[in-house]
C-alpha cells in the first residue's frame, strides 16, 4: 500500500470540511483551495492550509480550473486529491491529469469516470448487463432538427439531463416540441457552468416515479459491496431535498433485487471507490429503471453512514492507498457482514425563500444556532453568525441527518432538530422542510418525486416573529437615533431604581369583588345596588385619566401589568378602575407604539374581580369625528366582550341626541352604561346662566329616559366649586332615579374639597387617584379621601394601607415619565379662567412645545378663554376641547385677537378641526354656535342639519376588514379591524412597527424611550416563561454607508445589529428598484449576477422573448418579455451582481 500522507480537497464548503474532517482524524495533513469570493469561507481555515484557486475567473471557474488546481498541489506537495461532489468531481480530464502528475485521484479511473459519467455511456451498459432503462436518446447534436427528430422517436413527455454532471442541473421536464429550443438552450448553459461540459441527452419521464439508489463502493482488487438503498424522492427542480435511508416502500425481495442490478453494473464497468447508481421507480408498477451512476460521493452519503456505520470518506482514501474491502482497515466490512442500524433521514437547509419561488437569499448571516443532540449530525460549510453568503454558488448551509430506531423516531428527532435552528439576516427553508417531513405522505413513505408540485400545503407557513432580533433592532435605533417621542425632551442621568412592588403572595385567590357582583346582578341590578349602598364607591383613575393629565398619556402597558395583580388582592372594595378608552387608546397605537386591546386583555387576565371602566366619547367613541352608527355599535361590542364593564358615555358638547347610539349599544352588550353630563361655567354665576342647576337636570332627565343605568357628572376641567358641586348633586338626587359618579380634576388645587361636598349631598360613587398619581390636572388624592371619610357612615370599603402600598409603586413609575411631565408645580386659580380640561392642560402644553410657543403659554392659556367665548361659551372636552385648543394655538401663533379673528376684510385659514366642528360634524351645543362664527368660519358653507351620524352611510365592515388587512398587510382579529375603523392610518403606521420591531410593549419603559446605555444589562420577558437577557457591550462609529454598529450580547451570545444613521445618505451606489406594478419596469426575480443581456434600447421585442438572465447559486433564471413592447433602456451589463427587484430594463 501507498500511503496517503498530504490531501488537497479540489472543492469548498461542506464537502470540503467533511473531506478534511475524515482526513485529520486518519492523521493526514490537509490542503484546500479557494476562490476569491470564497476567501473568507470556513472550509480554508479547516484545513491546515490553503491557496487561492483560479486566480481572476469567474467564481465557478476558477474552481473548474484544472491547472491550477494541479499546480497547487504540485507546490503544497500533496499525495492525492480528493474531488468532493460537483465541479470536477465527474471530469475524466480531471483524474487523468492526476496521473500524469503522481498524484492520487480518490476515485474511479478516468475510463471508467468516462463510461458511466457520461449518461449515455451509462445506459449503453446498463442494457448490456441486463439492468432495465428508460427509454432515452443518446447525446443531442448542436444541430436543433437533428436533436429534435431524436426526441419524437423517444416521445414526449421527456426529461432533458446533462450528460456530465447531477444536483439537478441542467435538468429541465419537456412537455411539448414547443418547450424544445428554450429548455435545450438554457441546460447547455446551465451543463456548461457547472461541469464544463454542454452535452445533454433526453429521457422518458415517466410521470409517478420514486427515486431511488444503491451506494456501492468498489477496491483496486476487484472487490464490490453495496451499502443498501436511498430513497430520493422528494425533490424540487429535480435536486433531493430530503433524503431517507433505508427507502421505506421496498420489501426485502425488491431490495435484494436493485442491490444487485447496481452491483451488476459496477462489476461491468470495473468500478472502484465510491459511486452511487440511481434509479427510478414506477410507483403505480412497482418496476425500476436505472437512470444513471454519479461516480463519486455524494451529498447524501451522511444517511448510509449512518445506517451502516461505515465512514464511506475514509474508505474511499484507504481504498486509493490499495487496501481491500473486509480488512480491517478498508473501513468497508465484507458484504454478509454489512448490516442495517435503524433508519436516517438527511434534511438540507438551504438559504433559498420557499415563499418567493425558492430564490436563493445571500447577505450576512446575523443569528445562526443549530441543532445538536443525541441522533443528529451535521455536515456544515460556512455557516455561522455573521457569514456572508454571496451569489455565487449552491444555497447549502448546513446537511441535517438524523437517525432513529425507526424511521418514526428519526422523523421526530429531525423535527426537534429543525426546530432549535435560528437563522437569522438570511432567509431559510427550515419551516418548508418541517413541513415535508410532517406529511403524512412522507411519514408513511408514499411520497414520488412530483411531491413537492403537487402538495400545496408545504408551502403554508406560520410567520416566525424573530423577536429578539426585531427588539434589538428597536433598541439599537433608540440608541442610534432616539425615540421620536423623547426629541427636545430633557433626559435625566439619574439611574432610576425599579419601582417597588408591594410584598404579597400572588398564588392567593383574590377576593370577590364587583365585578362579581355586576355579574350576579346585570346592570340594572348592579346600579340599584349602587344607589341603595350606604358607603361611597370609589373608582381609581390612575391607570388612565391620572397619567393622560399629568404626562400626556404616556404610560406604558409594562408599568401597568406589574402591579395589576396586586390591584385585585389589594383593593378588591373599588367600584371600579379607569384603565382604557380615552385618549389612551390612540396614544397607544399612535406613540407608544402598542395594542390597547392586548393592554386590556392582560390587565382583565391580571384583575378578574374589580369592574373595568372606559371613557367613551359617543357618537366619536375613542376618536375625534363622528363614525357611522355601525361603527360606534361595533367599538362598543368589542370593548364589552375584551372586558369592559362600565362604560362612561359622554358627548363633548351635552347633546343627549348624539349619545343615544352608544347608550343603546352599551345597554344591548350588558354592560353598565354611565351617561355623563360634562360639568363646565359655574352653577352661581349670574353672567352665566346658560349653565344652572335647570341646564343640569333636564339633560340629567334625558339621560335617564334615554335608558342610562348610572348618571354621571364629569367635571373635565376641575371647576366645579364645592358649593356648586354640593348643590347640583342634591338636586340631581331628588329628580332622578339614578346613581351617581362624580368625577372632577384637582388642577385648582381644592378638588378634594368638592368630592368630599358631593358625598356629603349624597353621591353615590366619586373618582380619585392614588397617592402618588393625584393632585395637579389629576384627580384628588383617593388615599386621602378615604382618610377623611374613617369613621363616618360613609367611609368605603377600601384598605387605607393597601392602597399606599399601591401608591408607593405608582411613585417608582412616575419618575420614569418625568420628561413628560408639564412644568406645574401647584394648583392654580387659572383653571376657573380658562377651564381648560385636565387632560388636555399637558397636552396641550405638549403642543405648544412643539410648535415653539412654550415660553407664551400664559397667551396661550388667555386665548383658549377667548376661543370659548368666541364659539359661545361651549362645554369643553374631548375632542370639542382639542379644537379650541388648536384655534387657541393658531391664534398666538398668528397674532391674532378675537375682534381679528371675527373681522370679515380679514382672509383667514381656519384649522381643519375648526371647519369640522362648525359644519356640525361633532355635533352642535343644544343652542348651536354662534352665527357670527359659523359664517365666518364656513365662508358660504351650510352646516349639517341634525345629527352627523344619521348622515353617514353605514360601513361596510367586511370591505373595511379587507382594506385594513391589505393595509396592515396581515390578517385582522376583530379587535383589529375595531382599531383600523377609528385610526386607520395610526393602526397601519402601528401595524409596520410591529413588523418592523415586533411588540416593543415587553421593553423597560427606560429603554423603550432612552435606549441602553454601554454596558448596560436588561431583562426583556417576551412571554410567559420566556425572558431575554440583553447586554449592549459596545456601539461603533459610523461607516461609509451611514451606519452604525451596536454590539450585543443575546442570552450571552454576541449580536451585532446595523442601524442607519437618520438624516445620513449613503455613500454606496444603489441601484434604482423596479416599481410594484409598473409593467413597463423589469426587476430582477432573485438576487445575482446577470449572465446574458439579449436586448439593447431600441429594440423591439415580441411576448416571450429573452430580455435578461440571472445565474445565482449555480441556477439560472431567464427573464422574457410579458408583451410585445420596445425596451426604452438598459441597466445592467453583463456579469453585474444584482439585488432583487433591482430594475434592470424599461420597456416602452
Amino acid at each position: 500500500m501507498k500511503p496517503i500522507r498530504s490531501l488537497l480537497v479540489a472543492n469548498r464548503s461542506e464537502i470540503a470540511i467533511r473531506v478534511m474532517r475524515a482526513a485529520a482524524e486518519m492523521g493526514i495533513r490537509t490542503v484546500a483551495i479557494f476562490s476569491n469570493e470564497d476567501r473568507f469561507a470556513l472550509h480554508r481555515f479547516k484545513a491546515d492550509e490553503s491557496y487561492l484557486v483560479g486566480a481572476g475567473k469567474k467564481p465557478i471557474q476558477a474552481y473548474l480550473d484544472i491547472d491550477d488546481v494541479i499546480r497547487i498541489a504540485l507546490e503544497a506537495k500533496v499525495d492525492a486529491i480528493h474531488p468532493g461532489y460537483g465541479f470536477l468531481s465527474e471530469n475524466p480530464d480531471f483524474a487523468e491529469a492526476c496521473a500524469k502528475t503522481g498524484i492520487t485521484f480518490v476515485g474511479p479511473k478516468p475510463e471508467v469516470m468516462r463510461l458511466l459519467g457520461n449518461k449515455v455511456a451509462a445506459r449503453a451498459l446498463a442494457e448490456k448487463m441486463g439492468v432495465p432503462v428508460v427509454p432515452a436518446t443518446g447525446a443531442l447534436p448542436q444541430d436543433y432538427d437533428e436533436a429534435r427528430k431524436m426526441a419524437a422517436a423517444v416521445g414526449y413527455p421527456l426529461m432533458l439531463k446533462a450528460s456530465w454532471g447531477g444536483g439537478g442541473r441542467g435538468m429541465r421536464v419537456v412537455e411539448t416540441e414547443a418547450d424544445l429550443f428554450h429548455h435545450l438552450e438554457v441546460a447547455r448553459r446551465e451543463a456548461a457552468a457547472a461541469f464544463g461540459n454542454d452535452e445533454v441527452y433526453l429521457e422518458k419521464l415517466v410521470r409517478r416515479a420514486r427515486h431511488v439508489e444503491v451506494q456501492v463502493m468498489g477496491d483496486k482488487h476487484g472487490n464490490l459491496v453495496h451499502l443498501f438503498e436511498r430513497d430520493c424522492s422528494v425533490q424540487r427542480r429535480n435536486q433531493k431535498v430530503v433524503e431517507r435511508a433505508p427507502a421505506p416502500y421496498l420489501d426485502d425481495a425488491q431490495r435484494a433485487e436493485l442491490c444487485e442490478s447496481a452491483l451488476k453494473l459496477a462489476r461491468g464497468a470495473g468500478y472502484t471507490h465510491a459511486g452511487t447508481v440511481e434509479f427510478l421507480m414506477d410507483a403505480d408498477t412497482n418496476r425500476f429503471y436505472f437512470i444513471e451512476v454519479n461516480p463519486r460521493i455524494q451529498v447524501e452519503h451522511t444517511v448510509t453512514e449512518q445506517i451502516t456505520g461505515v465512514d464511506i470518506v475514509k474508505a474511499q482514501i484507504r481504498i486509493s492507498e490499495g487496501a481491500v474491502i473486509g480488512d480491517a482497515d478498508s473501513y468497508v466490512p465484507r458484504q454478509a457482514d454489512v448490516v442495517k442500524n435503524g433508519h436516517a433521514l438527511q434534511c438540507r437547509v438551504t438559504t433559498e425563500d420557499p415563499e418567493n419561488q425558492f430564490t436563493p437569499d445571500y447577505g450576512r448571516i446575523g443569528v445562526y444556532r443549530s441543532a445538536a443532540g443525541f441522533g443528529i449530525r451535521l455536515d456544515a460549510g460556512t455557516a455561522y453568525s455573521g457569514a456572508v453568503i454571496t451569489p455565487f454558488y449552491d444555497s447549502l448551509l448546513v446537511k441535517v441527518t438524523a437517525w432513529g430506531h425507526s424511521k418514526e423516531e428519526a422523523i421526530a428527532r429531525m423535527d426537534r432538530a429543525l426546530r432549535e435552528f435560528r437563522i437569522r439576516g438570511v432567509s431559510s427553508n427550515l419551516q418548508f422542510l418541517e413541513n415535508v417531513i410532517r406529511h403524512p405522505q412522507f411519514v408513511s413513505g408514499e411520497c414520488i418525486t412530483r411531491f413537492i408540485d403537487e402538495t400545496p400545503e408545504l408551502f403554508r407557513f406560520a410567520k416566525r416573529r424573530d423577536r429578539a432580533t426585531k427588539l434589538l433592532g428597536f433598541i439599537g435605533d433608540v440608541v442610534v437615533n432616539g425615540n421620536a417621542e423623547m426629541r427636545r425632551r430633557r433626559k435625566s442621568d439619574i439611574v432610576l431604581t425599579a419601582p417597588q412592588l408591594p410584598k404579597l403572595p400572588l398564588a392567593s385567590t383574590p377576593a370577590p369583588g364587583s365585578r362579581d357582583r355586576l355579574k350576579q346582578l346585570g346592570a340594572e341590578g348592579f346600579a340599584q345596588w349602587m344607589k341603595a349602598e350606604k358607603r361611597v364607591l370609589l373608582t381609581d383613575t390612575t391607570m388612565r385619566d391620572a397619567h393622560q393629565s399629568l404626562f400626556a398619556t404616556r404610560m406604558r402597558t409594562h408599568d401597568m401589568l406589574p402591579v395589576a395583580s396586586h390591584y385585585a388582592r389589594l383593593a378588591p372594595g373599588l367600584l371600579s378602575l379607569e384603565c382604557w378608552g380615552g385618549a389612551t387608546f390612540d396614544v397607544a397605537l399612535r406613540f407608544l407604539k402598542e395594542d390597547p386591546w392586548d393592554r386590556l386583555a392582560k390587565l382583565r387576565e391580571a384583575i378578574p374581580n374589580v369592574c373595568f371602566q372606559m371613557l367613551l366619547r359617543a357618537s366619536n367613541a375613542v376618536g375625534y369625528t363622528n363614525y357611522p352608527d355601525n361603527v360606534v355599535r361595533y367599538f362598543v361590542q368589542q370593548a364589552a366582550k375584551e372586558g369592559i364593564d362600565v362604560f362612561r358615555v359622554f358627548d363633548s358638547l351635552n347633546w343627549v341626541e348624539n349619545m343615544r347610539v352608544a347608550i343603546d349599544a352599551v345597554r344591548e352588550s350588558g354592560a353598565v352604561c354611565e351617561a355623563s353630563i360634562c360639568y363646565t361655567g359655574d352653577l352661581f354665576d349670574a353672567s352665566r346662566p346658560k349653565y344652572d342647576l335647570k341646564y343640569y337636570v333636564t339633560m340629567a332627565r334625558a339621560l335617564e329616559r334615554a335608558g342610562a343605568h348610572v348618571l354621571g357628572i364629569k367635571d373635565m376641567a376641575g371647576v366645579c366649586r364645592p358649593r356648586a358641586a354640593k348643590a347640583l348633586v342634591t338636586a340631581l338626587k331628588q329628580e332622578v332615579g339614578l346613581p351617581i359618579h362624580f368625577h372632577t380634576h384637582d388642577t385648582s388645587g381644592i378638588g378634594a374639597a368638592s368630592v368630599l361636598a358631593a358625598i356629603e349631598a349624597g353621591v353615590d360613587a366619586v373618582d380619585g387617584a392614588l397617592d402618588a398619581m393625584s393632585g395637579l390636572t389629576s384627580q384628588p388624592n383617593l388615599g386621602s379621601i378615604v382618610a377623611a371619610l374613617e369613621g363616618t357612615e360613609r367611609a368605603p370599603d377600601v384598605n387605607l394601607d393597601a392602597l399606599k402600598s399601591l401608591s408607593h409603586y405608582w411613585e417608582g413609575v412616575r419618575r420614569y415619565y418625568a420628561p413628560f411631565e408639564a412644568d406645574i408645580r401647584s394648583g392654580t386659580s387659572d383653571v376657573y379662567l380658562h377651564e381648560m380640561p385636565g387632560g388636555q392642560y399637558t397636552n396641550l402644553r405638549e403642543q405648544a412645545r412643539s410648535l415653539g410657543l412654550e415660553h407664551r403659554w400664559p397667551e396661550v392659556a388667555r386665548a383658549y378663554a377667548q376661543v370659548n367665548q368666541l364659539f359661545g361659551d361651549i362645554v369643553k372636552v374631548t375632542p370639542t376641547s382639542k379644537v379650541v385648543g388648536d384655534m387657541a394655538l393658531f391664534m398666538v401663533a398668528n397674532d391674532l385677537t378675537p375682534e381679528d379673528v371675527l373681522d370679515t376684510s380679514r382672509e383667514i385659514a381656519f384649522p381643519e378641526s375648526v371647519v369640522s366642528m362648525m359644519k356640525g360634524e361633532l355635533g352642535f351645543p343644544p343652542d348651536g354656535f354662534p352665527e357670527n362664527i359659523t359664517k365666518r368660519v364656513l365662508k358660504g358653507e351650510k352646516p349639517v342639519q341634525g345629527r352627523m351620524g344619521a348622515y353617514l352611510p353605514a360601513a361596510d365592515l367586511d370591505a373595511v376588514r379587507a382594506q385594513g388587512e391589505d393595509a396592515a398587510g396581515r390578517k385582522l382579529s376583530d379587535t383589529d379591524l375595531a382599531s383600523y375603523l377609528m385610526y386607520p392610518k395610526v393602526f397601519t403606521d402601528y401595524a409596520k412597527h410591529v413588523r418592523q420591531y415586533d411588540d416593543v410593549s415587553v421593553l423597560p419603559t427606560p429603554v423603550f424611550f432612552h435606549g441602553m446605555r454601554d454596558g448596560e444589562e436588561i431583562a426583556v420577558e417576551i412571554d410567559r416563561g420566556k425572558t431575554l437577557v440583553v447586554r449592549l457591550t459596545g456601539v461603533s462609529e459610523m461607516d461609509e454607508d451611514g451606519q452604525v454598529r451596536l454590539f450585543f450580547e443575546l442570552n450571552g451570545q454576541a449580536r451585532v445589529v446595523r442601524v442607519p444613521k437618520a438624516g445620513v445618505a449613503s455613500l454606496a451606489k444603489q441601484r434604482q428598484k423596479a416599481e410594484d406594478g409598473n409593467a413597463a419596469h423589469v426587476g430582477a426575480p432573485m438576487p445575482g449576477s446577470v449572465g446574458m443581456v439579449s436586448v439593447k434600447a431600441g429594440q423591439p421585442v415580441k411576448k416571450g422573448d429573452p430580455l435578461v438572465s440571472i445565474e445565482a447559486m449555480k441556477m439560472e433564471s431567464v427573464i422574457r418579455a410579458e408583451r410585445d413592447a420596445t425596451v426604452k433602456a438598459v441597466h445592467v451589463k453583463h456579469g453585474d451582481a444584482v439585488a432583487a427587484k433591482d430594475l434592470l430594463l424599461e420597456l416602452a
